[in-house]
Formats: C-alpha cells, sequence, structure tokens
C-alpha cells in the first residue's frame, strides 16, 4: 500500500500547523482577555494547545503523520534514509516549506479572528541563556517522545503523549516550549502574549535544531536497532482507501 500523494500530505501539513499556530496565538489572545493573572494566562494558553495538538494529531496523522514541525520531518528523514523509510530529503524540503507557511497564515488568522490587525510584528523580545536553553531541552524531549512511541509500536499513543508533553513543557521549561521552527517563525506575526520579535526567533530556531539533533543521539543509543523496524509501526490508514500513511516513523 502506498502513502498518500505529496499533494494530500503537504495540505494536511498546512492546514494542520496553521491550525496548530492559530490555537496556541488565538489562546494566548483570549487568555489575556479574560485574564490579569500570568500564571492563569499560562494554563489557559497550554490547556488550549494540549487539547487542541492532541485533536490534530488524530485528525492529520493518517494522512501525512501530523509532523507540523521541521525538526520531525527532518529526524524521520535521518532516521529512516538507510532503510527506506520515512520522508525522503526533497518531501521534508517540502513538508518544511508546507509547515512554515502555514504557521504565518495560522498566526494571520487567529490576529483576524480578534479584531487585531492582520499583519503585525512581535515586538515580544524573548533571548535569554536560560530560555535558549529550554527550548534545546524541550525540543530534544520532543524527538525522544515521538520516536520512542515509533520505534516500539506505540505510535497509536501519540496524541495523547506528544500532547501532554508539550503540555508539561509549556510550565517546566523557560521558554514555555516553542519547539518548532515552523510555529516560532509563525509567531514572529502576532504582536501579543504568543509572540515573538524576530530578533529573538533564529537563536529559538537554532536551540531547536540543536535540541532535535541530541534527541535523535538519544534515541539511537537507547535503541540501537529499533530503526530496523520503523517502517512497520505506522498506524494503519482508516479511511476508505487502502493507502499507508506516513505516521511519524522516525
Amino acid at each position: 500500500m502506498s502513502a498518500p500523494a505529496l499533494g494530500r500530505r503537504l495540505l494536511a501539513e498546512f492546514v494542520g500547523t496553521a491550525a496548530l499556530v492559530c490555537v496556541v496565538v488565538g489562546s494566548g489572545i483570549a487568555a489575556r482577555q479574560l485574564s490579569t493573572d500570568a500564571g492563569l494566562q499560562l494554563l489557559e494558553n497550554s490547556t488550549a494547545t494540549v487539547f487542541g495538538l492532541g485533536v490534530l494529531i488524530l485528525v492529520f496523522g493518517p494522512v501525512s503523520g501530523a509532523h507540523f514541525n521541521p525538526v520531525v520531518s527532518v529526524a524521520d528523514w535521518w532516521a529512516g534514509r538507510r532503510h527506506g523509510t520515512g520522508l525522503s530529503l526533497p518531501e521534508v524540503g517540502a513538508y518544511t516549506l508546507a509547515q512554515v507557511l502555514g504557521g504565518i497564515g495560522g498566526a494571520v488568522l487567529a490576529n483576524v479572528m480578534f479584531d487585531l490587525p492582520a499583519g503585525q510584528i512581535s515586538t515580544h523580545d524573548r533571548i535569554t541563556t536560560g530560555h535558549l536553553i529550554g527550548e534545546f531541552v524541550a525540543t530534544a524531549g520532543l524527538i525522544v517522545v515521538i520516536a520512542a512511541l515509533a520505534r516500539h509500536g506505540r505510535i497509536g499513543l501519540s496524541a495523547a503523549a506528544v500532547a501532554a508533553y508539550i503540555g508539561a513543557a509549556y510550565w517546566f521549561t523557560s521558554s514555555t516550549s516553542f519547539a518548532n521552527p515552523a510555529v516560532t517563525l509563525g509567531r514572529i506575526f502576532s504582536d501579543t502574549f504568543a509572540g515573538i520579535a524576530p530578533s529573538s526567533a533564529p537563536a529559538f530556531v537554532a536551540a531547536q535544531i540543536f535540541g532535535a539533533a541530541a534527541g535523535s543521539a538519544l534515541i539511537a543509543i537507547l535503541y540501537p536497532t529499533a530503526a530496523d523496524n520503523a517502517d512497520s509501526v505506522d498506524v494503519p490508514y482508516s479511511g476508505a482507501e487502502p493507502e499507508r500513511p506516513q505516521q511519524q516513523t522516525i
């Protein structure tokens, strides 16, 4: 059984990433409007993100694998390159473009929904040493969670596990766990509670890339032979067409 056509997968990645950023930014705006306490605002923002991300993985996972994240797509290619599993390198490039464009679109949509100017650039400077370490840790942990599930046939738990991890990382990391270059770039375009200034984004993305590399290295050490069977742990496609998904096979 073949994977869904690339065009369908890219549409799923675009719409899914847009929806994810819309959830993150929109719930951040709503939290600021509803509450004055910073802790309560973060609780509202993180709760919406947990539920939204879990649903999006369930909806789009059978089509594209629900990566919504360039470092997840790169890790998928890296882990499967020797065995012909996961994404090809050109597909990684296409996924990344769809994810970044989706992230920007999601931020703009959130702005418009709350009657804010569609075109905004964030002034929220987030650069500190602690924030960058937080992004490194958050992204490394995300890759470990996804890869560990995939390599031992528990990818069906990914919606709950990944959403739970991101929800926890909102609170235990200093950066509130962006852990995603596409989401980071998208959040530049909303000058709200959830935004990030353009000057802060490159360092965040760099920390995420290094974190993803560290997470992949840890998985290779912990599970040295599991990659041989990585392609067999995909969640079966449940639609009417007998197609095989690209479900987070790192």
